[in-house]
């Protein structure tokens, strides 16, 4: 789902998302927003989800827009998506590498940590 900006990503998460992961305790979230050059965005959009979900909501995203990391890497959205799972899957950083990703490193790490046995068993 779009939301239209970075505020709206939390603010969507916290009024339709959260009771859902209360209610399911296996739900993960990824929350994608922009971090317009303000690495700091991080820790502002990670105090704002409650802590006893913390562990299961991770938050990822270009580190100006994503439209610069399209271009940069003449991809299409759904392919640099393709990209960065397969990554993923078998742990590389050929796409996440990318100065715009590389400041994701350590939700990455958290990310692959916590659901590559479910997305990717036989990886």
């Amino acid at each position: 789902m779009e939301a239209g900006g970075w505020c709206d990503v939390i603010d969507i998460f916290l009024k339709d998302h959260v009771a859902g992961m209360e209610t399911y305790d296996c739900r993960f979230i990824v929350l994608l927003i922009d971090f317009d050059n303000h690495e700091d965005r991080l820790d502002f959009a990670r105090s704002k989800i409650p802590e006893h979900l913390a562990e299961r909501v991770f938050i990822l995203g270009a580190l100006t827009e994503p439209e610069v990391l399209r271009r940069a890497v003449a991809l299409t959205y759904e392919q640099i998506g393709l990209e960065l799972a397969r990554d993923c899957m078998q742990g590389t950083n050929t796409v996440w590498s990318h100065p715009q990703l590389q400041h994701n490193s350590a939700e990455l790490e958290r990310l692959r940590a916590s659901i590559r046995a479910i997305l990717f068993p036989a990886a």
